[in-house]
């Protein structure tokens, strides 16, 4: 049974950092690429972050580079988000996502109908 479970999440003041982990379990995560989204409540779902099976390549929103780092560890089944110099803008449910069933393909666009396993999310909150 494929598993993602996010962690990390929590209240944090504007300049302030958080880590995120995910904990994937079920699938050959080393296989996958993975990604990090996040949606408001009544917005649609927004790409943040995702990284290559291996971890070399990584991609970012325009919203949070320079802020955010991707990063995995394949040997602990383990995908990362540090998050830092947030902002009150940054304030969303945030997701794991895996996408490797047929092939990583355009994973770095971050489309949310591209990825293939989703977790339950962790809640980010940044007051200003």
């Amino acid at each position: 049974q494929v598993q993602l479970v996010e962690s990390g999440g929590g209240s944090v003041q504007a300049g302030g950092s958080l880590r995120l982990s995910c904990a994937a379990s079920g699938y050959a995560f080393s296989t996958y690429c993975m990604g990090w989204f996040r949606q408001a409540p009544g917005k649609e779902r927004e790409g943040v972050a995702a990284i290559s099976t291996g971890g070399g390549n990584t991609y970012y929103a325009d919203s949070v580079k320079a802020r955010f780092t991707i990063s995995r560890d394949n040997a602990k089944n383990t995908l990362y988000l540090e998050m830092n110099s947030l902002r009150a803008d940054d304030t969303d449910m945030y997701y794991c996502a895996a996408k490797g069933r047929t092939g990583c393909g355009a994973y770095y666009r971050l489309r949310s109908h591209d990825y293939d396993y989703w977790g339950q999310g962790t809640q980010v909150t940044v007051s200003s």
